[in-house]
Order: C-alpha cells, then structure tokens, then sequence
C-alpha cells in the first residue's frame, strides 16, 4: 500500500525547514506526504519541493478550523474552503480534511449535526468540478479530542451519506476508531466509497505501528479488500528516527 507521511511530525527532528522534509520523505522511499494547516507554511517552498521531488502531495487540512456545528460559521468556512481549494489544486492534493469542531454548550447535538450536515452539504457543492474533495475526520473523544463533536466513525459515514454529495466523505483514522472501541468492519461496513484517506498510529501512546496494541495489518488489509486504493497516512508521534519507524511500518503493513 502507498504510505503518506504527516511531515508535522515525521522528518521533523532531522529537517532544517518544513519543506526539507518532503525531501527526506521522498529520500526514504514514502510515496506521499501530508501536513495539517497550510496558512502557516510557505506554499512556494512547498510547492517548489513537490516538484522537484514528484512526490504525491496526499491531504491537508481546510481552514479556517472553526466549529462547522454552528451555523454562524457556515459562511466563514465555505470562502476559506475557496481558497483552500485553490492551494489544494496549486499543489496537486485531491482530498482536504476537515474537523466537525467540539461539542458546543447550548444547543443540541441534533441542531449541531443538522448545522454539520448543511455546511458540508454546501462545501460540496463549492468543492463540484474542482477535482477536490472533503473529508470529515471522526476524532477520539477518550483520550485526544476530549469534547469534540464527532467520535463516531458511522455517524461520520452518515452525515457524508446524508449530504447527498460525491465530494464528501471520511477520514477514516484507525487509532481514532480504536481507542473509540470500534471493530473496522464493523463501522466502515459498505460505505468504503465515503472512505477519501486514511490515517495509522498504534496505542497506546499514538506512536508508530508496532509500538502498541492494534491489529493495524488486519485493519488496513480489510480496508484494502474492501477496495480502498488511497495512501495509508503514517499520522503518528515517531520514538525513534522517522526512517526507521517507516521501514518497520512496511515490514508490518506489508
């Protein structure tokens, strides 16, 4: 399976500067990377280091990353998915990820899932014809995400059905779905069309695969059964040099 390496993390003790380390990703035989927000980076080195290396640039975040279970911010959100969208085709990457926002006070989680639904609803129909699509990622609400909206892989699944939109999807996050108690099959079931990227990292500890307790090769070789055919996102907080947790990563993936 082609592997994706988060750059936040992976690359980032033996990097001089963030575009550095798509280079060293590319050195070390990764076939694609990602990285979270792009308003903090230098697109043009970015981009300058994509080309040179013709490494596949997989996903990265949409912003602003504002609460998407208010309708207040509906607006807000959909001009900067705009712009979003235009580095997204600027650097080749054909999937944007996209955080539900934390469980707001005051209103109920179905006047939230509605506002969820509506405003991705809309990003679809701004992401139409762009060659982009979106990804809403289920996030643990246990250990990482403690108040975060969306814990559930199926309602994740859901929602993108509900929106009646082929541009909107999931990302799928195993770590995430296992630290919520959830059996990949299960919660993924048929809808692996909805499934845009996904991401690993064992646990405890979300460390790279091998350091913990998941079934990670089962997991991801079911997805790949099943027919996903996207990058496998290696989002993990490295305990050893980046390289060599990759390579063990392939030994046990592969």
């Amino acid at each position: 399976m082609k592997l994706s390496a988060c750059i936040e993390w992976l690359f980032a003790d033996e990097a001089e500067t963030f575009a550095d380390r798509i280079r060293l990703a590319h050195r070390h035989g990764v076939e694609a990377v990602e990285f979270w927000r792009w308003t903090n980076k230098d697109i043009g080195s970015l981009e300058w280091a994509l080309n040179e290396t013709g490494i596949e640039l997989a996903s990265f975040v949409a912003e602003p990353m504002i609460p998407l279970t208010d309708r207040a911010n509906q607006a807000a959100f959909i001009e900067g998915l705009k712009r979003s969208i235009e580095v997204a085709r600027r650097l080749g990457a054909k999937t944007l990820i996209a955080q539900a926002g934390d469980d707001l006070a005051g209103k109920t989680r179905e006047e939230q899932r509605a506002a969820l639904t509506e405003t991705l609803t809309r990003a679809g129909e701004t992401l139409a014809d762009s060659g982009v699509r979106l990804g809403v990622e289920p996030l643990n609400t246990l250990i990482d995400h403690v108040g975060y909206f969306l814990g559930s892989t199926r309602e994740g699944l859901d929602i993108a059905r509900e929106t009646g939109r082929t541009e909107i999807g999931i990302i799928y996050d195993i770590y995430h779905s296992a630290v919520m108690g959830e059996e990949t099959a299960t919660v993924i079931g048929g809808d692996i069309d909805k499934v845009f990227h996904v991401h690993v990292a064992d646990h405890p500890g979300r460390n790279e695969p091998g350091s913990g307790s998941i079934d990670l090769k089962a997991r991801a070789d079911w997805l790949v059964a099943q027919g996903y055919r996207g990058a496998l996102g290696l989002e993990y907080r490295p305990t050893r040099p980046s390289a060599q947790t990759i390579e063990q990563t392939r030994r046990l993936l592969g």
